[in-house]
């Protein structure tokens, strides 16, 4: 599916900048940087030095690193060009000037490279996604899952079911059309389909049975502070925060909305949640907050319970809970079934910051997991939906509606790579990439 236009983009940030790399991708890549290096193509998949010249007045724009990269064999599938230049705005605007300016060239859009990737099979959608991940990624844990999805983790798997699946579909739909044919193994289509078709389906529940640990790890792990009001909440999250990131004050119910910090802690993503006090209040404002923080302590990962020593216990919650009795420095009273800190002096902090994290990494991994994203999820479950049916049915069932159940099992594959039923999403995802990636 090579494309008839040729694009090109900066693949480096913009500002003031040691080397910038502007990458071109089409049909047009080698003659344009013919024109440019005003000579023919250098030796292929080298870095050689050249003057980069405006191709139609011949002005010299610089002194440049260029590679010629003629495709397939190269990340988009396609002829590619690259030009690493000096860093400087002026420079790399003259260079994405004149190239605008050559015929059959047009600007890259976000995401362009690596549709065009997608589309000439250099990449499926798990490894799209996996490098979407790996930009967006902010803790090494992150970093990891987004490189084992990147590198064929997931993909890979799915492609040894598919196969295996194929197969026994090949199998089955010989039994059916030449039944009556003696060379033809009926078992094909009983015993030994159900065993595969058995042995594909534990392996893909066994990738399911993951407690989301791959779509927890990229949102990040959530973790609620919640109490009375003035148990210390906003306190505590400065503290961790080492920033005012929220108003402290004396006065119950100063604080009315959720206010969010993001943190790594140990390599993990976690989403620190100060929230509103809990307590019945006739002020219509401060209610509104305590509901909200009903619902984030319903949607956390992990509730911290703060109180002052002695306190109240936590009411039952549906989430796990740790109890945190604060302003250990006011008391000299210890709680049998807490953990003590001081916000104010810092005591009990490394402790418990490092349960925290103790916490985070049982429920979310190190990045292991094979299914990261909710859609994997739903294409996997409904392939081991069919699968299942055709291993507990399918001795019952009409052969006809084995070979469907089967077929249906290879379409849900499809979608988790990207052959079949994923164009709705395509421009979405495609669309949160950089321009030049």
């Amino acid at each position: 599916m090579l494309s008839p236009d040729t694009i090109f983009a900066p693949a480096t940030g913009y500002g003031r900048t040691a080397v910038a790399v502007v990458r071109i991708s089409g049909p047009q890549a080698g003659p344009t940087l013919a024109a440019l290096i005003r000579a023919k193509l250098p030796p292929a998949r080298r870095l050689s030095l050249r003057s980069l010249h405006e191709p139609t007045t011949g002005e010299l724009l610089d002194h440049a690193l260029v590679a010629w990269l003629p495709g397939p064999a190269t990340a988009t599938g396609e002829d590619m060009a690259e030009l690493h230049v000096h860093g400087g705005p002026a420079v790399r605007a003259a260079i994405l000037r004149s190239l605008g300016a050559l015929p059959g060239l047009e600007p890259a859009q976000p995401g362009a490279f690596t549709r065009r990737a997608f589309l000439n099979g250099r990449m499926d959608l798990t490894a799209v996604e996996g490098l979407a991940d790996l930009i967006d990624a902010e803790t090494e844990a992150q970093r990891r899952q987004a490189i084992r999805q990147l590198d064929g983790a997931l993909g890979q798997a799915v492609e040894t079911w598919r196969e295996t699946l194929l197969d026994v579909l090949a199998g089955t739909e010989a039994a059916l059309d030449f039944s009556d044919e003696g060379d033809v193994d009926d078992d094909v289509l009983t015993e030994a389909g159900r065993v595969t078709a058995s042995r594909v389906r534990d392996a893909i529940q066994a990738a399911l049975a993951d407690g989301r640990r791959g779509e927890r790890l990229r949102d990040g792990f959530t973790v609620v502070l919640a109490g009375a009001p003035n148990a210390g909440k906003s306190t505590l999250l400065n503290a961790l925060a080492r920033r005012d990131v929220a108003i402290v004050s004396e006065i119950p119910g100063t604080t009315r909305d959720a206010i969010e910090v993001r943190c790594d802690l140990g390599g993990l993503p976690v989403l620190l949640v100060d929230t509103a006090g809990l307590r019945d209040s006739t002020d219509a404002i401060e209610a509104e907050g305590v509901a909200r923080s009903r619902r984030r302590i319903d949607q956390a990962d992990l509730v911290l319970w703060l109180c002052e020593p002695g306190g109240d216990a936590p009411p039952p919650l549906s989430v796990p809970a740790l109890v945190v009795a604060t302003k250990g420095d006011l008391s000299e009273s210890v709680s049998d079934n807490a953990l003590t800190i001081s916000a104010l002096t810092g005591a009990g902090l490394g402790t418990l910051l490092a349960e925290i994290e103790r916490i985070a990494a049982t429920s979310l991994g190190s990045g292991d997991a094979l299914v990261t994203r909710e859609r994997q999820r739903l294409a996997l479950e409904s392939c081991r939906d069919h699968l299942d049916r055709v291993a507990t049915d399918g001795a019952r069932l009409p052969a006809e509606l084995v070979a469907e159940d089967i077929r249906l099992a290879i379409r849900a594959l499809g979608e988790v790579a990207g052959r079949v039923g994923v164009e709705d999403m395509l421009d979405r995802l495609f669309s949160s990439f950089c321009i030049g990636k």
